[in-house]
């Protein structure tokens, strides 16, 4: 019988330990910000376009964050917000989201909002967009924010 051993820096080892509770709710607390700050932009973005916007987000599961109501076509159309640092460069959608956007794709809008420390910058919204429909076992995906802001467009 032979024997061995693995000889692992203590470096390497520090980064397999558990995050430092700090860091993660100050992340948490940034992440919090950021989706207030995005919300807040796409209510705004709503109003302006002359409809009435709803804040559904803690219905998890629905495929949306805002509901929003026009009171001239009648038209309810449904918009999932997506608020990223500065920096960032990947967007997640669920499942739900992507067939919620496949269901209804003349309805169902992407709101995209950069968020820096000056605040929300104005809406992009990616509309009637064909997202790749989620493999079996696929629960997300993630997609290159700097291309789907190419994509986007003013609110509409």
């Amino acid at each position: 019988m032979k024997g061995g051993a693995i000889v692992v820096p203590k470096g390497l080892l520090r980064g397999a330990e558990p995050v430092d509770p700090a860091e993660s709710s100050a992340d948490a607390e940034l992440r919090r910000k950021v989706e207030l700050a995005a919300m807040a932009a796409v209510m705004q973005a709503e109003e302006q376009l002359g409809r009435k916007p709803r804040d559904v987000s803690k219905s998890k599961g629905i495929g949306y964050d805002v509901e929003s109501s026009d009171p001239r076509s009648g038209l309810l159309y449904f918009i999932e917000v997506k608020g990223r640092w500065t920096g960032r460069t990947d967007v997640t959608l669920t499942k739900t989201e992507i067939h919620c956007s496949r269901n209804k794709p003349e309805q169902w809008r992407l709101a995209l909002v950069v968020v820096d420390e000056s605040g929300a910058r104005a809406p992009r919204y990616l509309v009637d967009h064909q997202f790749p429909e989620p493999g079996f076992a696929e629960t997300t995906r993630s997609f290159h924010l700097p291309s789907l802001l190419e994509r986007a467009g003013e609110p509409r």
